[in-house]
């Protein structure tokens, strides 16, 4: 592996001590864990990896269960251990440890003799592995049990499972490559790409990183390999639902795609795989597809929130500047993606582009998929709602639970970065992290209240002085932050302005403090005009989160209501809503039914009465009673 790029901390070298982020942590613990395993027991999950029961027709099963067995259950299994190895490295609990012990021994006894593990081929089609790579999430599962090995060992030590996937990716190895014998294919919905990269991390063998970077290589070359595939299982290629590779980003190789398109939960994943591979390879050419890609995005396929994808047809993308907000599809897991894709971009540098929009995706369009309490779960995110969009405690595709889940107790991956000579400050998280830079190991401290308030401490204790650069983002929406250094501000000539970070590269002492102080105010958003839907409208925003009115806290329908361009918007923390949160509060006006008398349409403008909006952060939406929900907001 690279020394000159910026790795990420593994879970265990950071503990998130914060109180805005802490309960949301607690509650994954809490109340996400146990209620996904719980549910996922009901629907015959835990079942179908277990070689007493699973090993039957699937009428069965579904009889017993009331559930259609699915192709991907074993990808819920490895992110329920990922998110449970989390949770562990906060306190470890012998109770859901043996939870988990009982679901690795039965993955154990389902591995066949060459390494082969995945359930609905074992016991559901039989004979049919690696025939339709392009549909059926094979190499998918493998990657999100993979990644679950991989946390359960950090978390516990224990490497029963880590050992059962090394024999899986070995097979994987064997099958699918340019070498003789082998298979072209790569999967349909890409995920391995990441999971072998930190298993080459884990275990420090290269090959598993070369295998990544071979699925990457190869999607979407000629002849095109699912063509091949379809032909073999006597398939037309043709006929098929989606119609174009480009649902599967498999229509062009990587380096030759510019449009962000297809399923978005997929194109995340891919979009992140190729920011590893030309991190940890130094392949310009793969990181300027990337960049081309992000812009794309950016600029003309993204919601305010960070959710992206407005078309349950695809669960993706349309065309540009589509972005309607009713229907919204905008899935969970495509901005946790986003969180993925931006963070394996900061990787090859400190860049503000893509540390201000893992923290727009973080606190909104991915931190809205989750209830407070953990226990239920947005599929879609909507940016507008007449009440009828609610949060469910069951989905027959429940990937996003433990999607966010595992993200929210994984936390402190995200927070920072370390080079050989510097350590970068991408999130202003409450915490403490055991780094080394510098040959030396540092402990780095974060104090804040953020996003509420915009003052963060940060302490650099090194086990003796050492020479190294500091990095602390500078937020895009705050181009008035002040900084000091033990007490006395920092100018210009003190530090480097980088692509919006502050570096500070000098010889750190025990109880150094960094200061950064960002004014918060209240800002109106406004769309660019080809997003038809959002003209004339405006969205609020304050540090890094998006705010939406709720029909609990307005008096009048939220259409109605028009925010003038000139009226002052109050923030002001409420300690009695929903744990605690900082609301926004205005005058504004509202259209009245008087004089309508029944009719359809009139010549005359309706009457405007005063009004008076509230406004919560759009992660907190639908926490309480059923209503109305708007982000944009009508302007004037």
């Amino acid at each position: 592996m690279s020394g000159s790029i910026f790795q990420a901390p593994t879970a265990a070298m950071v503990r998130v001590d914060d109180p805005f982020w802490s309960p949301r942590v607690a509650s994954v613990r809490s109340g996400t864990v146990p209620v996904f395993y719980e549910r996922c027991r009901e629907a015959g999950i835990l079942d179908h990896i277990d070689p007493d029961i699973a090993d039957k027709p699937q009428r069965d099963l579904a009889g017993i269960h009331g559930f259609s067995t699915q192709r991907f259950w074993d990808s819920d299994i490895g992110k329920l251990i990922e998110m449970a190895g989390y949770v562990l490295l906060l306190g470890r609990d012998a109770e859901l440890e043996a939870r988990i012990d009982a679901l690795i021994d039965r993955l154990d006894r389902m591995q066949q003799p060459d390494g082969y593990l995945n359930s609905w081929f074992i016991y559901q089609e039989p004979g049919k592995r690696w025939t339709n790579l392009r549909d059926d999430h094979e190499l998918y599962c493998a990657g999100h049990l993979i990644e679950g090995a991989i946390a359960y060992f950090q978390a516990t030590g224990k490497r029963a499972l880590l050992d059962i996937m090394c024999r899986y990716a070995d097979l994987i190895a064997a099958t699918f490559g340019a070498g003789p014998g082998q298979k072209r294919g790569y999967c349909g919905h890409p995920e391995i790409e990441l999971a072998l990269v930190e298993l080459a991390r884990a275990t420090g063998e290269k090959r598993y990183l070369d295998l990544a970077r071979y699925f990457i290589e190869e999607r979407g070359r000629q002849p095109h390999y699912y063509d091949a595939e379809a032909r073999a299982r006597g398939a037309d290629p043709a006929a098929w639902h989606f119609g174009s590779y480009e649902y599967c980003q498999a229509h062009l190789p990587v380096r030759e795609q510019t449009k962000v398109v297809g399923h978005a939960v997929r194109a995340m994943y891919l979009y992140s795989g190729m920011a590893e591979i030309a991190a940890e390879t130094g392949d310009a050419s793969l990181k300027a597809a990337g960049e081309r890609l992000w812009r794309d995005l950016v600029s003309k396929r993204l919601y305010v929130t960070g959710g992206m994808g407005p078309s349950a047809t695809n669960e993706g993308f349309t065309a540009d500047y589509d972005l309607p907000n009713r229907t919204a599809y905008a899935e969970t897991c495509a901005a946790v993606g986003l969180v993925f894709w931006a963070s394996r971009m900061l990787r090859m540098g400190p860049d503000r582009r893509y540390a201000d929009m893992m923290e727009l995706a973080l606190y909104n369009g991915a931190l809205s998929g989750l209830s407070l309490d953990g226990t239920l779960f947005f599929y879609e995110n909507p940016l507008e709602s007449r009440g009828d969009h609610r949060r469910w405690k069951w989905h027959r595709c429940p990937c996003c639970p433990p999607n966010i889940g595992r993200l929210i107790a994984s936390l402190g991956r995200y927070v920072y970065g370390v080079s050989a000579d510097a350590i970068a400050v991408h999130l202003f998280i409450g915490s403490d992290a055991k780094l080394t830079v510098a040959n030396t190991a540092v402990r780095v401290t974060q104090r804040t209240h953020y996003p509420w308030e915009g003052s963060v401490s940060i302490t650099i204790e090194p086990e003796h002085p050492v020479e190294f650069e500091l990095a602390v983002r500078i937020p895009g929406w705050c181009p008035n932050a002040i900084l000091r250094l033990n007490g006395a501000q920092l100018m210009r000539g003190d530090m480097v302005i980088d692509a919006g970070y502050a570096r500070i590269r000098r010889r750190w002492s025990v109880r150094d403090r960094v200061e950064l102080v960002m004014p918060m105010p209240v800002e109106r958003l406004r769309a660019n005009p080809e997003v038809a839907d959002d003209a004339g409208r405006v969205a609020l925003r304050r540090g890094p989160l998006v705010y939406c009115l709720e029909g609990v806290d307005n008096a009048v329908p939220l259409n109605r209501l028009t925010l003038a361009d000139r009226t002052t918007i109050t923030p002001a923390f409420d300690d009695a809503l929903l744990g605690g949160m900082v609301t926004l509060s205005a005058a504004a006006s509202a259209e009245t039914s008087e004089g309508w008398e029944g009719a359809l349409y009139r010549n005359a403008p309706p009457n405007r009465a005063p009004a008076a909006i509230k406004a919560i952060p759009y992660f907190a939406w639908d926490n309480r009673d059923a209503g109305e929900m708007l982000v944009w907001i009508r302007g004037g």
